[in-house]
């Protein structure tokens, strides 16, 4: 397997230093050889990027399209090479790959559609009002334009569609941008053909060289010159909060500070009203004992977290719950390193005041490595309260249940919780109008709220939002999935007195996507 750097529509090797990938599941070393990028290649690729951009970013918006499209077509042609390989570096189950494929290529044809349709760019036009008094308004008409190179790294629970070709570089193409890639470390393999696949699409559509370029590290060196770089305009981040603000606090003492988009865990609280439990205790034990363990419990967000006041109805709910998780197997988590933290900090929370453990797998596949146990924990709303430990992440298959002894008490519970990715609700639908103080509190916290839902499964959508209040995400107005994605790669530039013939297309008089703003003059008056 080709496991060299890729510069600038070329293969790069660095010999110094050969990466290997492991099967997470076996503890066995896969084929091919994957090579440590250098601070040189790290120049290269920026200085590629940003020669791209240049002629990239003033691109028919048709071509564009054509690209991600492209792209598409190119990882949808490697079928079941990809997905076999994604799974042996993972973990992860091939239906669940499959799948993941699906959202990967469905991603980029969304954005394809996004660019070709064309209002993302928020056309606005203000035309002059020569007669205006006491100055006359000149003409003003202002769209969003895309910054420059993106840089983007690989997250570790989703092989594909968080990676190498996921939302953060179709949504970085879509805008404009020139996009270069830090490999996620485990999945090396299945980046390398991810990485190919792009530079044929790029190949075929005539796409500038290093327009795209992707680059392998086993640690943090590669990562920080990237966000270093004076030729980075952006980054984006899916995984640890301590990874997150490494990336942001390096941005901010850059000369030229930028953007980092960071996504950065979420214990994603789910808050069951006394009727939703008293009507549905069984059905929503078991639906929970699911949406806990989906996946390992390896997503952003996996239900951490369970609120509920104490009563008979809560009882039942406990005693089905606990016998659900019991009786689900064990999986194989992503890497050694996300298993061990993952033993080793659900072991250690029940050791905390209070905190009690109801529940945890017996079903355990020995042969295999890196297997989770499922867990499910319970503490009192005033021990949750005393302590912030109880409120950190715990990433993998593992929920605590908060049991408060009233509304207050819960609301209390809910009050001293930090940002989230999703917040859900579980009510009947009477209770809606009695809760709304607790509602308030839940959006205050959180990017999406869920009404009789799990909080696993995102769609890929205009109107989702997955991003939330710090530190779910260091910038909560962005999101990093769904079409409005694109926004953050683009700043507005307004054009003031141009010629028609010198304007963008999007803001022409004939072009139909422009915003024609009615302006009352009295209420306009300009002395700048």
């Amino acid at each position: 397997m080709n496991g060299k750097n890729i510069i600038a529509g070329t293969y790069s090797e660095i010999n110094e230093k050969s990466l290997k990938a492991v099967n997470p599941a076996t503890g066995l070393t896969l084929e091919g050889d994957f090579f440590k990028a250098s601070q040189s290649l790290v120049d290269d690729a920026l200085t590629s990027a940003t020669s791209a951009f240049q002629v990239y970013r003033s691109l028919n918006k048709d071509l564009k399209a054509a690209f991600l499209n492209a792209i598409a077509d190119e990882i949808a042609a490697l079928g079941e090479e990809l997905v076999n390989r994604a799974s042996a570096e993972s973990g992860l189950p091939l239906a669940r790959l499959q799948g993941e494929l699906g959202r990967t290529t469905g991603q980029l044809r969304l954005f394809a559609n996004v660019v070709a349709e064309g209002s993302w760019v928020d056309a606005i036009i203000d035309t002059a009002l020569p007669e205006r008094q006491p100055l006359p308004r000149p003409d003003i008409r202002r769209m969003l334009i895309p910054i420059g190179p993106v840089v983007v790294f690989g997250a570790s629970n989703f092989p594909l569609a968080f990676s190498v070709a996921g939302g953060d570089t179709a949504s970085a193409l879509a805008a404009g941008c020139s996009v270069v890639v830090k490999a996620h470390p485990a999945h090396l393999g299945t980046s390398a053909l991810v990485g190919g696949a792009i530079v044929k699409a790029a190949e075929k559509t005539g796409m500038p060289k290093g327009i795209f370029s992707l680059l392998y590290d086993d640690g943090y060196t590669v990562g920080a010159a990237l966000v270093q770089h004076p030729l980075t305009k952006a980054v984006t981040f899916t995984g640890s909060f301590k990874g997150g603000m490494a990336l942001v606090n390096l941005a901010q003492q850059r000369e030229q500070p930028i953007p980092v988009f960071a996504e950065m865990g979420s214990i994603n609280p789910v808050i069951f009203l006394p009727k939703a439990i008293e009507n549905q205790a069984k059905e929503l034990a078991k639906k929970y004992a699911a949406s806990i363990t989906l996946g390992a419990g390896q997503f952003c967000t996996n239900p951490g977290l369970l609120l509920a006041v104490q009563s008979p109805a809560l009882e039942n709910f406990k005693t089905v719950l606990k016998e659900a998780i019991a009786t689900i197997p064990s999986a194989t988590m992503l890497t050694e390193g996300i298993a061990q933290n993952y033993i080793n900090l659900s072991a250690d929370i029940v050791n905390e005041g209070g905190v009690a453990l109801l529940s945890a797998s017996t079903v355990n596949n020995s042969e295999l490595q890196n297997q989770s146990e499922a867990k499910i924990a319970q503490v009192s709303a005033g021990d949750f309260i005393r302590n912030p430990k109880l409120r950190e992440e715990i990433f993998g298959p593992y929920s605590l249940l908060v049991v408060a002894q009233d509304i207050a008490e819960l609301e209390k519970a809910v009050e001293v919780l930090e940002g989230q990715l999703t917040a859900t609700l579980m009510a009947d639908q009477q209770e809606l109008q009695n809760y709304q103080a607790l509602i308030n509190k839940l959006t205050d916290k959180t990017g999406r709220i869920i009404l009789n839902g799990v909080p696993t499964g995102v769609e890929v959508c205009a109107a989702m939002q997955h991003g939330g209040p710090f530190p779910a995400t260091n910038d909560s107005r962005f999101t990093s999935v769904g079409s409005t994605a694109i926004n953050r790669f683009a700043r507005p530039l307004a054009y003031q007195d141009w010629e028609q013939a010198l304007l963008p297309d999007e803001l022409k008089n004939e072009n139909p996507l422009g915003i024609f703003r009615t302006v009352n003059q009295k209420l306009t008056k300009s002395y700048e």
